[in-house]
């Protein structure tokens, strides 16, 4: 129903000769004098939905639509009757917000209408804003497009509020908020600081070298400055992708040999029945994913099949699926059953597939599931175990103690988003900081200076890139079509 209004709304705009139209491909020029508008607040019923316009134009929509039709004062919220612009009809009683430019989220005039949820009433003013002369409806991302374009903010800034809209679990939104509050930027351009102060001094000894008047060591100063920001350079590189596995999710996945509570640990975990659960060994044969929440971390868990030897082809080929898993993990959760620890099968796990991946450096929690079917006495004294959780999937005891595992195994995957200097969360990032590095190495090993300062130019143009300066507009409009139309 939703889309269905939207796509008349627009059929709209474009019919009307008054209306600026959009471009035939991509998103429509900035400059070109047109007022956006759209539905913000997201689709469905709700108590208030918000209505938001970016443009010159903004305060002849609101004077259009509102009564008395003097503009409210800036920044304040106004109680006012809409009413149909050509008709007069009364839409609804709504609050408005006027944001005069600059000192709005786009830099443009901006009117927000806070108006009730219904249907029918979103749908009115929608259609009473596409009659105004001079307005269109947004493309998708276009409002935060024209906030980059306008210098409100940066391209990291933009890359920030797209994961703290996406963000589902709490590191992640932590993660979007360090970034939206401009921690990376505010880096990157202290980093482009110190290559401007290097790259001058550089050029100053070709221009001055020969002169009396300038300072002793300046070509000295400069190589140090180089290698110091080449060693920040380096471990922001070398952060395991930290930041990356933070936003898109860790892949954690749970092993073990048949029926030792592998499907009902994913089911736990994931508190729905994701996995059929069956006292038949070779139940799961497939490899089953889901992403979850595990301890406030985004993880993709994976359910794979008992791992054993002499089965069927089906059984053998999800066995093979589960190896190749295993070495694509983050983090492995291996379960065995605690009640049945001196069978081959518990033993066999443990001499080989727990041992090799101990042996890989991979990071692994083993979990002995079942609990609730041991003794009074436990475990016993005799048996020989690396250190391992108790846990009971049909009682849950235990699941605290592993969700806390979990936390710490998970925030050293993805690192701690509150902490420490602001995380790399694309792969463009890295593109552009290996390629400052990179630049940085050729003005090391040069003897050149004009080549040694054109080094220091790239290294420089790398930085400014990955903050927005000289974007391509391939790279912004890939970035931007991840926003939903109203933002």
């Amino acid at each position: 129903m939703w889309r269905e209004l939207w796509t008349l709304v627009a059929r709209a705009a474009r019919g009307s000769r008054r209306l600026c139209t959009s471009q035939s491909s991509g998103a429509p020029a900035f400059g070109s004098g047109a007022t956006i508008f759209a539905l913000s607040s997201g689709q469905g019923r709700c108590g208030i939905a918000v209505i938001r316009t970016s443009g010159p134009a903004s305060s002849q929509a609101l004077r259009s639509l509102t009564a008395p039709r003097d503009l409210p004062p800036a920044r304040s919220a106004s109680l006012r009757l809409l009413s149909d612009p050509h008709t007069g009809e009364p839409l609804d009683r709504a609050l408005v917000l006027w944001f005069p430019g600059p000192q709005s989220f786009t830099g443009e005039d901006c009117v927000e209408f806070h108006v009730h949820g219904g249907p029918a009433v979103v749908s009115g003013v929608l259609q009473a804003l596409g009659s105004v002369p001079g307005l269109r409806p947004a493309e998708a991302g276009e409002f935060t497009r024209r906030a980059f374009a306008l210098g409100k903010l940066s391209l990291t800034e933009v890359e920030g509020l797209a994961d703290l809209i996406h963000a589902e679990t709490e590191a992640q939104r932590r993660q979007a908020l360090r970034q939206l509050d401009g921690e990376l930027g505010q880096l990157c351009r202290s980093w482009a600081e110190t290559l401007t102060k290097a790259l001058a001094h550089v050029e100053a000894y070709i221009d001055f070298g020969e002169d009396d008047n300038l300072e002793d060591g300046v070509l000295e100063q400069a190589d140090s400055e180089v290698q110091g920001l080449m060693v920040a350079l380096d471990a922001h590189l070398r952060d395991a992708r930290r930041g990356q596995r933070l936003r898109s999710g860790a892949h954690v996945v749970v092993t073990g040999p048949p029926n030792a509570g592998k499907s009902s640990l994913v089911n736990l975990l994931s508190q729905k029945p994701v996995s059929i659960v069956s006292p038949e060994p070779g139940t799961t044969r497939d490899v089953l994913e889901i992403p979850v929440d595990l301890a406030g971390f985004p993880a993709l868990l994976s359910d794979t099949a008992g791992l054993r030897e002499g089965v069927g082809p089906v059984e053998q080929e999800g066995v093979r699926r589960a190896r190749e898993r295993l070495g694509q993990a983050d983090l492995i959760l291996a379960v065995l059953d605690a009640s049945d620890l001196a069978s081959p099968s518990s033993c066999n796990f443990l001499d080989t597939v727990v041992a090799l991946l101990g042996a890989q450096s991979q990071r692994l929690l083993l979990v002995l599931n079942k609990s609730d079917l041991l003794p009074p006495e436990g475990l016993g004294p005799s048996l020989d175990l690396p250190p391992h959780l108790l846990l009971s999937c049909l009682t849950r005891e235990g699941l605290d103690g592993l969700l806390e595992a979990l936390k710490k195994e998970l925030a050293a995957v993805c690192g701690d988003p509150s902490t420490g200097p602001p995380l790399l969360t694309r792969a463009r990032h890295r593109h552009h900081l290996q390629g400052c590095l990179d630049a940085l190495g050729h003005y090391t090993q040069t003897r050149d200076l004009a080549l040694a300062a054109e080094a220091l130019r790239v290294a420089r143009r790398h930085l400014s890139h990955l903050t927005g300066g000289g974007g391509t507009e391939e790279v912004l409009d890939i970035i931007f079509r991840d926003f939903c139309v109203g933002k």
